[in-house]
């Protein structure tokens, strides 16, 4: 399964806001900086990940975004599943009820493609934000302004 640009940056962004994450809301110009993403990208990203209730905004001179919950309550599935929708690498897997796979009782691919997608969930459901910080500075004990995810 590949990833969109949307899921790659959506979860640099929550990354990046996790990392930083204090008193004070946190530009998209500071994250676009930082992660090496477009601003006017990373508002089309932002604006899903607002309405799914994960980051807040606060308006003003000093404005940006916060996370709207504590790190380790959210999940890269979360942030994932925002911005890509339904996980899983076919889309006979991703979905449900009448729209599922008319073939799905004697289809041997399709229990392969549905272990896969339960593989691909019991990982990105148990990392959270705060795991991936935590990862980060003992991967890192250099200064945070630096890019933290490759590019491709």
């Amino acid at each position: 399964m590949k990833l969109s640009t949307r899921g790659r940056y959506g979860l640099k962004a929550m990354f990046d806001l996790a990392l930083n994450d204090g008193d004070a809301p946190i530009s998209l110009t500071s994250i676009a900086e930082r992660q090496g993403i477009s601003v006017n990208y990373l508002e089309q990203l932002i604006a899903p990940l607002k309405k799914a209730d994960l980051v807040k905004s606060v308006r003003g001179a000093q404005g940006g975004y916060l996370l709207n919950k504590p790190a380790d309550q959210i999940t890269v599935a979360d942030i994932l599943i925002v911005l890509e929708g339904p996980l899983g690498p076919t889309e006979c897997v991703r979905l449900l009820g009448d729209d599922a796979c008319e073939q799905a009782d004697y289809c041997v691919t399709h229990m392969i493609y549905e272990k896969m997608r339960d593989s691909l969930l019991q990982v990105v459901t148990t990392i959270t934000l705060k795991d991936m910080v935590l990862d980060h500075k003992r991967m890192h004990a250099g200064p945070i302004d630096t890019q933290f995810f490759c590019n491709k």
